[in-house]
């Protein structure tokens, strides 16, 4: 129970203007009478500096919106619904086509804007009926329904799709962000005893697992997706609670800076519901909790309630309390979701802000500081701008007018410099940073101290010796303690006795040439919104350094190889949202016109997953295109670390463990092989590093479609994640050695080809590590801007001689290989100066 002191002494540091912990905040929540008229005083001085800093003082907005509810089944059962019911009452699952269409119709006639689409959780995993109806419409499940009208809502209305359609992965969202300038889903609590506990309201309901609805929150950061979101008030949860959830919210709202609002949002008890009888929140502690929320999201949050849920005469009440958003409202169709309560007339609604000293105008589904890239898809930047005013609010006098949804003006063009000169010091670190540098990559703050025990191995109790014995006896066998203790091997007789077992292992599966492949990477583009946080390569497209290239360029650098006797070209770059989704397989069929008999090793997962989302196309269809446009095999790359733990402090937006796994096994079953590989030495530790080296052996027990393994040391001089001092200075030459030495000993008898790479390691290390279970050097690359510009100081390319030379050191001799490891020909042998 919060005492009065308790809510006096946190008022008080909030009129201080003072930073509130969780305690503090539970305390907020209890304020009433007139603690609570100071706490809602505090709440409208932040919410007031917060409209000065948005340059949009004295504004209250609302979105002018239609209401579209796709489907009323859902596969969940909350206690205190009503928008969700059987298909028995229902005419038909979903709304047709011509359904939707005629709502949004009436709606832009009626001056909307915003096309909501609110729905039920996957109904087709709980309704055979649903299933039905998806697949005699032709469409695989509801989210790719909700695609298409996304599209059919843009082309034929220009109403700006806003979308609700529950609990998604990131896959989902991503294929979804193409088609909608903002998404939401209500977090409602992080409260588990109400999803754990039999008869509370979320029990039984696997989508509101608070687990899974923050994760959902997260990928949508990472995705760089406007997001709403938003805590229910008053049903079961505690008043501590409630502050957890806001305080939830305003760490991952900080973490990615993509809730563009939260919303505040009071239960309504309804008939025919098991919540029946629960007594509606009370004014005054709804009022609480708006004013707790704005003050712990602070002045830069746009906090929203909706006004048809309280009485017109409290309306004011919520400005006091220190919203600054009243959300959609609709001319034409009521509140599905609370359907008993009408939306308030506009006029009036504008009366009441007037008389408070505001002036109440209608803004976008988006707000204003999502209306650029990385947040707003090219292909949807026509139809906001047609609505758009100056000030990125609604433009008054615009009408929505259907307009084509299709890649910008322009296609895929040639920009920028494409030898990327960076100036460097003398330490190879890269003299300037992107100009995005402070937001592109979420909240460095968050991030320190996430990772803190990777620095240190644990101390491990296993004897090094026993577990070398377990791996003499059936190498890829090993036990996870034997596996990381051999892992943390220490330098001196431990470590020599690992890689000598590993040398014997390489010897008895590809004898003792030393592979390489004569190849060259071509980096067609570095314009990147990922936000990876190890890249120094990835540039904003205003940035000096950015370059794409045009498709004849990527052709010519292709003779280019050709004519110094390249067998292979590996294509790979940054994931540029104007870059058209057809783009890779056009870029592929360029290729292999201007040289026909170069190997095409090109697109990691990451690009392919932008391809599936920009094309529409399902994930297997999207690779069946780029092995019909000539690519040969896939590069393994963007697997960092297997483990989202580890990969969410690297990078803020590239896809999740399950999407990696997700397309390389698909490649692998349509006969395109992979390459696999693993960056180490940052945020991670050696069991990381043993649990990544289990995926990949799994997945190739299954698929049996990995070319080879990769281990590639993380490059630190220039890279953001080690200038922000959140990732450690690379692996160290026993790391290194002993991963390498790890990688053939657990993938024996799985995958044959060990390699190193040159360009990370360097001559030296090289050498070393040929001498401890590698088999293969890579390529002679030609060109490698990736590494280099991390600040790797071991060169972009290397001549035949000079890796055979490498094999010398090692007393090894070396051959020429082609990308599937086939034998060159001494008569086709290329020599690379």
């Amino acid at each position: 129970m919060t005492t009065d002191r308790e809510i006096a002494r946190a008022i008080a540091r909030v009129e201080s203007a003072k930073n509130i912990d969780l305690a503090e905040a539970t305390a907020l929540l209890a304020a009433r009478g007139d603690e609570l008229d100071r706490l809602m005083t505090a709440a409208r001085r932040v919410r007031d500096a917060g409209l000065v800093n948005a340059d949009r003082s004295g504004v209250i907005t609302y979105s002018r919106k239609v209401f579209i509810p796709l489907t009323r089944l859902c596969r969940v059962r909350c206690h205190y619904c009503t928008f969700v019911t059987v298909p028995s009452k229902l005419e038909s699952p979903f709304l047709s086509p011509d359904e939707v269409l005629e709502i949004a119709r009436a709606g832009a006639a009626m001056g909307c804007k915003e096309a909501l689409f609110t729905l039920g959780d996957r109904p087709e995993d709980r309704w055979p009926e649903a299933q039905e109806w998806l697949e005699a419409a032709g469409y695989d499940s509801t989210l790719e329904y909700v695609r298409a009208m996304a599209i059919r809502v843009l082309e034929e209305t220009g109403l700006l799709p806003h979308l609700n359609p529950g609990v998604m992965s990131w896959a989902e969202m991503n294929r979804l962000k193409p088609v909608a300038p903002s998404m939401g889903m209500m977090l409602e609590t992080t409260s588990r005893r109400l999803f754990e506990e039999k008869g509370q309201p979320h029990h039984g309901s696997p989508d509101k697992d608070p687990a899974v609805r923050m994760r959902v929150l997260e990928d949508a950061g990472r995705l760089n997706i406007p997001f709403t979101t938003g805590i229910l008030v008053g049903i079961g949860e505690t008043l501590a609670d409630r502050a957890e959830s806001i305080f939830a919210l305003r760490q991952v709202s900080r973490e990615f800076g993509h809730v563009q609002e939260i919303i505040v949002q009071n239960f309504r008890a309804k008939p025919q519901t098991a919540m029946r009888h629960v007594d509606d929140v009370g004014l005054e502690e709804y009022l609480a909790t708006i004013a707790t929320t704005r003050i712990v999201l602070g002045p830069d949050a746009r906090v929203q309630a909706p006004p048809n849920l309280v009485d017109m005469a409290d309306c004011r009440a919520l400005l006091d309390a220190g919203v600054d958003d009243f959300g959609g409202i609709s001319p034409l169709t009521p509140d599905h979701v609370n359907p008993e309560r009408p939306w308030p007339e506009l006029d009036a609604l504008g009366d009441l802000c007037r008389d408070a000293g505001f002036e109440l105008r209608e803004r976008l589904t988006i707000h204003p500081p999502y209306l650029s890239e990385p947040w707003l898809d090219p292909r949807l930047r026509s139809h906001v701008d047609a609505l758009a005013g100056p000030d990125g609010l609604a433009e008054p006098s615009a009408k929505p007018t259907g307009l084509p949804w299709q890649e910008p003006d322009g296609g895929w063009e040639t920009s920028g410099r494409a030898d990327l000169h960076t100036a460097v010091d003398s330490e190879g670190r890269k003299q300037d940073r992107r100009g995005d540098f402070d937001d592109v990559y979420g909240d460095w703050a968050s991030l320190r101290g996430r990772m803190d025990s990777a620095v240190v191995p644990t101390r491990l109790d296993t004897d090094v010796m026993a577990a070398l014995r377990a791996a003499e006896r059936d190498p890829a066998a090993l036990s996870p303690d034997h596996a990381l203790a051999l892992m943390c091997a220490p330098e001196g007789p431990e470590l020599e006795a690992l890689c000598a077992l590993a040398d014997d292992l390489r010897r008895d599966a590809v004898g003792d040439e030393v592979t390489y492949v004569v190849n060259r990477n071509i980096n067609f583009t570095n314009v990147c919104y990922v936000g990876c946080r190890f890249c120094a390569f990835a540039q904003r497209r205003t940035d000096a350094d950015a370059y794409t290239l045009s498709l004849d360029e990527v052709a010519a650098r292709a003779r280019e190889a050709v004519d110094v006797g390249a067998t292979e070209v590996c294509l790979q770059g940054g994931i540029d949202p104007q870059m058209p989704g057809t783009a890779y397989a056009d870029i592929a069929r360029a290729v292999r016109a201007a040289a026909p008999d170069l190997h095409v090793h090109a697109f990691s997962p990451m690009e392919v997953m932008n391809g599936v989302a920009r094309t529409g196309l399902s994930l297997r269809e999207f690779l069946i295109s780029l092995r019909e446009a000539g690519v040969g095999s896939l590069p393994g790359t963007a697997a960092e670390i297997l483990d989202d733990e580890v990969r969410w402090v690297l990078t803020k937006g590239k896809l999740p463990t399950a999407a990696w796994i997700d397309v390389v096994t698909t490649a692998h079953s349509i006969g395109l092989p992979t390459t696999s590989t693993m960056m180490y030495g940052h945020v991670d530790h050696p069991r990381h590093w043993v649990d990544h080296l289990n995926v990949i052996a799994g997945i190739q027990r299954e698929t049996g479609g990995f070319t080879e393994f990769v281990p590639l040391p993380f490059v630190h001089q220039s890279s953001p994640i080690y200038l922000a001092g959140v990732a450690r200075p690379g692996p160290t030459v026993r790391d290194n050695r002993a991963v390498h030495a790890m990688s053939r000993i657990m993938l024996h008898g799985l995958i044959d080809h060990i390699q190193c790479s040159w360009v990370k390691l360097g001559p030296d290390v090289c050498t070393q590590v040929l001498n401890g279970g590698v088999d293969d050097l890579g390529g002679t690359l030609m060109e490698e801007t990736i590494s280099r510009m991390a600040g790797s100081q071991n060169g972009s390319r290397r001549s035949t001689e000079e890796l055979e030379q490498m094999a010398r050191l090692a007393g090894r001799p070396a051959r020429q290989r082609t990308t599937l490891y086939g034998l060159v020909d001494e008569g086709q042998r290329a020599v690379v100066a």
